[in-house]
């Protein structure tokens, strides 16, 4: 599967390629900001993406308006620090599959990809 990882922080980065469970057999993209990000998604690179909030350039909740209104079907999971229930709600009404809070754990990761039926 196509996984595009999108965060400014490479350590972050880091932290979600090791949570993917190995019966997801990635391909791994990785992306700084939200630019980065759709220009990756136009280019093939992605099935599924992990989103961060909080970046330069191109914060996560444009790129993921962008990704839904380019392609409702974009599947993406939020994953960020911002747990307050405003930033939440606001994902989900911008089309994110799932919200998972930083750090990313392998268990959480692994329960995002089976709400939305990846494993």
């Amino acid at each position: 599967m196509k996984v595009l990882i999108v965060d400014d922080s490479a350590m972050s980065r880091k932290l979600v390629m090791k949570a993917l469970p190995d019966e997801l057999n990635a391909v791994v993209t990785q992306a700084a900001n939200g630019q980065e990000a759709l220009d990756a998604y136009h280019a093939g690179h992605a099935e599924v993406i992990f989103l961060d909030l909080t970046m330069p350039v191109m914060d996560g909740f444009r790129t993921l308006e962008l990704l839904k209104r380019e392609d409702a079907n974009a599947v993406v999971i939020v994953i960020s620090a911002d747990i307050q229930p405003q930033a939440q709600q606001r994902v989900r009404e911008l089309g994110a599959a799932a919200f998972v809070k930083k750090p990313i754990t392998p268990e959480a990761m692994q329960a995002a990809l089976r709400q939305i039926g990846l494993i």
